[in-house]
């Protein structure tokens, strides 16, 4: 089997991951934005965020206020996610977890759409972190929690250093400013552009994936060790990843 001299020295004990644009790639506010016929205004803020100033709460305020979304919409959100779901990461999130890893979920995205898709994944309702959405009984929007940490700046860097009280060695995975804000939180930071390419998450990552497949995530957060003892299945899979990194699909900028 192939080793990388950066691979992980200890397993990692918990892997978070963003929802919209990582594990899935769509994001849930442009499903929303399409159906309501606001998609240029939110997608041009929504680029704001990701590429330049991360989330903020004002931003997050006008997104919604413009898209107004009813509770029956947010299954297209969930049916979208789950049609659009990440080359790998169903194979992915699997060998992990047979590893004993614990996977998390933390998103700007709306609670009940992105614990929906992150079940389908197999992953813990109490394990998904994300930001609810208030209806009427009519289905009509009445805004959304202005207290989450994750509609503003460094909420999910918040999650990484409160799951640190849980977990010694945490990854994150994700595609925008707002998981790039976690870098400095977690054991090791990898940027996701297989959905959407962005040169300024690039910029700030030690790994970025530019390819949309996730298999270069098993070379990227297993041990040595770990990759002798996966399955036959699974040593597949992270040799692809492999393949996959030797072709220049991932920035790799981590000095050993």
């Amino acid at each position: 089997m192939q080793f990388y001299p950066w691979q992980m020295s200890s397993p990692v004990e918990a892997v978070v991951f963003d929802c919209d644009s990582t594990l899935s790639n769509v994001e849930g506010i442009t499903v929303l934005s399409e159906l309501n016929d606001v998609y240029p205004e939110v997608h041009a803020l929504t680029e704001k965020a990701m590429a330049e100033t991360g989330i903020t709460l004002d931003l997050y305020a006008q997104r919604l206020d413009l898209v107004r979304p009813t509770a029956s919409q947010l299954k297209e959100v969930e049916r979208a996610y789950w049609a659009h779901v990440t080359p790998d990461i169903v194979e992915v999130i699997k060998c992990f977890q047979a590893l004993g890893k614990d996977i998390h979920v933390a998103s700007a995205g709306i609670q009940q759409p992105v614990e929906e898709f992150a079940a389908k994944l197999g992953i813990a309702e109490d394990h998904v972190h994300a930001v609810p959405v208030y209806f009427d009984a009519e289905g009509n929007y009445q805004g959304f929690d202005q207290e989450s940490k994750f509609a503003r700046h460094n909420g999910k860097s918040f999650l990484a250093q409160q799951l640190h009280k849980k977990y010694k060695t945490i990854a994150h995975v994700g595609d925008g400013m707002n998981d790039v804000e976690a870098a400095s939180s977690v054991d090791r930071f990898i940027g996701y552009g297989g959905s959407c390419f962005r040169e300024s998450i690039m910029e700030h990552s030690e790994f970025y994936i530019k390819c949309a497949p996730m298999a270069p995530l098993m070379p990227l957060l297993l041990t040595q060790e770990e990759a002798q003892n996966l399955s036959a299945e699974d040593k597949m899979l992270y040799e692809r990843g492999c393949k996959m990194i030797d072709a220049g699909n991932v920035v790799c900028k981590m000095h050993v």
